[in-house]
């Protein structure tokens, strides 16, 4: 629901619970440090995400077969705070050890093969490499409208990373019709406050600011804005960019 804190505080009572009546080592423990560091990790602090999420895979390691599930989402975990902190070698590196489990792992069309393949898609999104995003992002859609309702937030979350890859090359329209859809599948599945709809708001305000339509950009900023106000911590680095870009945009007008 994006109410971070309090997901925090009901985690950390969780792991006080098991730190107390499990042994050191138990993957039910190492399931507890990666719940709080996604939250760290979606708060923004990502030294924080990391150190839980390391506390976890080391426990996985001793305890798990190489080849466990809980162990690719392991890697995928810390791949993701690397992502998130610009490192993208050492993203790709722990995302592709992730992949390797996985693919051993699962029948092809499984939706954790979407999810990694989408994963990848995004680091050579983020480090400019615009037709590679394109390849993994396009196989993870293909997995996910096979496998998925039509109006699940997974399916908006690929449509919307193909519009952002659309968008980075300069082709608009393209960007607009992906961000289009995926934004009406978040306004059906989630809650009217979620910060993934101030991210969808935003990139399509994105889109319209690259397209020099000043004042269509400044009222999808105002409710990214508006959103993330009421659901992340006010020194998100989210919501400093959504008021970056209003502040910008306004000028521009």
């Amino acid at each position: 629901m994006g109410n971070y804190s309090k997901a925090l505080e009901f985690y950390e009572k969780s792991l006080q619970i098991k730190e107390k009546a499990l042994p050191p080592n138990h993957p039910d423990l190492a399931i507890s440090y990666g719940n709080i560091g996604q939250v760290y990790n979606r708060m923004g602090d990502y030294s924080k995400a990391l150190e839980f999420y390391e506390k976890a895979h080391q426990i996985f390691e001793k305890a798990l077969p190489s080849n466990h599930s809980h162990l690719a989402t392991s890697y995928n975990n810390i791949g993701l705070v690397y992502n998130n902190m610009g490192d993208y070698s050492k993203a790709l590196e722990f995302y592709e050890k992730a992949h390797q489990i996985k693919e051993k792992a699962l029948p092809p069309n499984h939706p954790d093969l979407a999810s990694s393949y989408n994963n990848i898609g995004q680091v050579y999104k983020n480090m400019g490499d615009y037709s590679k995003a394109l390849e993994f992002y396009e196989k993870s859609l293909k997995i996910r409208e096979k496998a998925l309702p039509s109006n699940h937030p997974n399916l908006a979350t690929s449509y919307n990373n193909i519009g952002q890859v659309y968008n980075n090359m300069g082709d608009y329209s393209k960007a607009l019709e992906f961000y289009e859809k995926s934004h009406k599948i978040y306004e059906k599945a989630l809650p009217p406050n979620h910060p993934s709809l101030a991210i969808s708001k935003h990139d399509i305000g994105l889109t319209y600011e690259n397209m020099r339509e000043y004042s269509k950009a400044s009222q999808f900023y105002q409710r990214a804005v508006d959103i993330a106000q009421i659901s992340l911590p006010s020194n998100h680095p989210h919501l400093q960019l959504y008021r970056k870009r209003l502040q910008d945009v306004k000028k521009k007008m």
